[in-house]
C-alpha cells in the first residue's frame, strides 16, 4: 500500500482527539476505574493497568487524578457511580465503518447525543452488530521500527504468545489475542523494548482506503464530533486514508 499508513491515520484520529486535554483527562478516568475494578488496582498484576497509567503520563494527566480514579475503581474511595459499557454502530461516507465504544452513568443521554451527531453527519445508526462482526477485538502494539531489529522483535512478540506481526512504514505492528496481551507486554517490557502504541482495541477485518480529500476530510470531522461526547471513549473504524491526503488536511 505505496502512499498509505493505517498508523499514521490512527495517528491523526487520536492527535486531534488529544488536543482536547481536559475530554482525554475525563476519559482516561473512566477506563481506569472500569480497569482497576475488573483487573484490580495493582499494576504489576494488571497489564491493562499499567498500560492504561503510561498512556496517562504521556498525556499528562496529574498522577493524583489517577490515583483517584485507580481508587474509585476498586472500591478504596466512595463513588456511586456506576459505567455502563454500550456499542454504537454506523457508516460514514465513503462506506467506512464506525463502531462506538461509550462508557456512561445514562444510556439515554448517551444514546441521544451520538444519534444526533450520526443524524447531523447525514447517517444513521446501524442495527446491532451489522458493523461490529466486521471487527475483531485485540490486542495492537506498535513499536518504532528504529528502535529494534524486527527479526529479535518478532522473536520475542511471538514466544509470548502474540499471533502476529507485520512492519509497515517505519512501525512494528504486534496483533495479540485479548487473553495474551499482557504476556506479550510484560515480555516487551522485560526485553527493554519501548511501545509507541498500546492497547486492546478493535481491529477491522479489512481497511476502506478513501482518496477523496472532502470525503476523508468530511468522515475524519465526523469522527472528531463523536470523540468530543463526553461518554464516547473510542471510536474504532477501518478508514485509511493515503499520506498525501492527510498531510493536506493537516494544513
Amino acid at each position: 500500500m505505496s502512499g498509505h499508513s493505517k498508523w499514521k491515520t490512527i495517528q491523526h484520529k487520536k492527535g486531534a482527539a488529544d488536543a482536547k486535554r481536559g475530554k482525554i483527562f475525563s476519559k482516561l478516568s473512566k477506563e481506569l476505574m472500569l480497569c482497576a475494578k475488573s483487573g484490580g488496582g495493582n499494576p504489576d498484576h494488571n497489564p491493562s493497568l499499567r498500560t492504561l497509567i503510561s498512556k496517562a503520563r504521556s498525556s499528562n494527566m496529574p498522577m493524583e487524578n489517577v490515583d483517584r480514579a485507580i481508587k474509585k475503581g476498586t472500591g478504596e474511595l466512595k463513588d456511586d457511580t456506576v459505567l455502563e459499557e454500550v456499542m454504537y454502530e454506523g457508516f460514514a461516507g465513503g462506506g467506512v465503518a464506525l463502531v462506538v465504544s461509550v462508557l456512561t452513568d445514562n444510556k439515554n443521554r448517551a444514546a441521544a447525543e451520538v444519534r444526533h451527531v450520526f443524524t447531523k453527519c447525514g447517517s444513521n445508526l446501524a442495527a446491532q452488530n451489522a458493523v461490529s462482526r466486521n471487527f475483531k477485538r485485540k490486542g495492537q502494539i506498535m513499536v518504532d521500527a528504529s528502535a529494534i531489529d524486527e527479526d529479535k522483535l518478532m522473536a520475542i512478540a511471538l514466544d509470548a504468545g502474540a499471533e502476529d506481526m507485520s512492519t509497515e512504514d517505519g512501525v512494528h505492528e504486534i496483533i495479540t489475542d485479548p487473553a495474551a496481551y499482557g504476556a506479550v507486554v510484560d515480555a516487551l517490557e522485560k526485553a527493554g523494548v519501548k511501545t509507541a502504541s498500546s492497547e486492546i482495541t478493535l481491529i477491522p477485518d479489512a481497511y476502506v482506503t478513501v482518496t477523496d480529500k472532502a470525503t476523508a476530510s468530511s468522515v475524519m470531522k465526523f469522527i472528531e464530533m463523536l470523540d468530543d461526547i463526553e461518554d464516547v471513549q473510542n471510536v474504532y473504524t477501518n478508514l485509511d486514508v493515503p499520506e498525501s491526503i492527510l498531510k493536506e488536511l493537516e494544513t
